[in-house]
């Protein structure tokens, strides 16, 4: 099948704990994208809340499947016809009083077609900033990739940056997703580096749709969305506050950067 060139886009959010407000707040960047031609459009982590405490995702959570959240999303991709994907939202798990972190896809017709649970679990602690997802996400345990018109998308969540051998595991893929809430302080630092160097060593471009600002709770998300090419160029960003980062996902100069440079090729390991 041939692969079809895509416009994509990352929606970056500051979420806040109400999840109707947030719906709302979603909407309007979908349909600023749209405006512009997007077909396959990011949300960030966590895009329907950022509560004060764990106990507001909690209240939050939804049954895979079931629920007003899944209901928008559901709605929203089959109303604009596009490919909408949920940075991720809180599900149900099988243990209680804890959650799943899960993105979900949504094909043009509305259809729930692929769910990734985080598997790596971000832990982190500096001066008072601490941060221990353990504590009440249920970690999931298999890599997930689609196949769709637009090639082979691999699916990821904030902290599985760090981890280069989940997309090892996907590879070859054409775009990689990933929806965060990323710590001002840590974003600082290595985010910007971290997407360019998967975007490089996978030769594929790289779709990071960001939390960014100072939330009502008070936390400080890092933002700096962008979409990043196969060699590693910054097609578009957005550093803060919420807004549209919108490219071409271009198979041509896919083909163009693994002919010249067959890295993917000379892997042994």
């Amino acid at each position: 099948m041939n692969k079809q060139n895509c416009r994509i886009a990352a929606l970056q959010m500051l979420s806040g704990p109400r999840v109707e407000a947030n719906l709302k707040a979603a909407a309007r960047l979908v349909a600023e994208a749209v405006d512009q031609g997007a077909q396959l459009l990011l949300l960030p982590e966590y895009f329907p809340i950022i509560g004060n405490t764990d106990a507001d995702r909690l209240r939050a959570c939804e049954d895979f499947g079931h629920g007003p959240i899944q209901d928008w999303l559901a709605e929203t991709a089959a109303r604009h016809g596009i490919w909408l994907v949920a940075g991720s939202l809180p599900l149900t798990a099988a243990t209680p009083a804890r959650m799943h972190n899960a993105l979900l896809v949504y094909d043009p017709q509305g259809v729930c077609v692929r769910r990734y649970d985080k598997i790596h679990l971000f832990n982190f602690r500096k001066g008072e900033e601490y941060y221990d997802e353990a504590a009440l996400i249920e970690a999931g345990a298999q890599p997930a990739a689609l196949e769709t018109p637009f090639g082979r998308i691999a699916l990821s969540i904030c902290y599985d940056l760090r981890f280069p051998e989940l997309y090892r595991a996907l590879a070859p893929v054409d775009l990689i997703l990933l929806p965060a809430a990323f710590t001002d302080t840590t974003g600082r630092a290595h985010w910007e580096i971290l997407l360019r160097a998967r975007a490089i060593e996978n030769q594929c471009y790289v779709l990071a749709a960001g939390q960014g600002g100072r939330h009502e709770s008070g936390r400080l998300t890092h933002g700096n969305s962008m979409i990043v090419d196969p060699w590693g160029e910054i097609l578009d960003r957005k550093i803060k506050g919420p807004g549209v980062v919108i490219a071409d996902l271009d198979h041509a100069r896919l083909a163009d950067i693994r002919q010249s440079l067959p890295a993917l090729a000379h892997r042994r390991l």
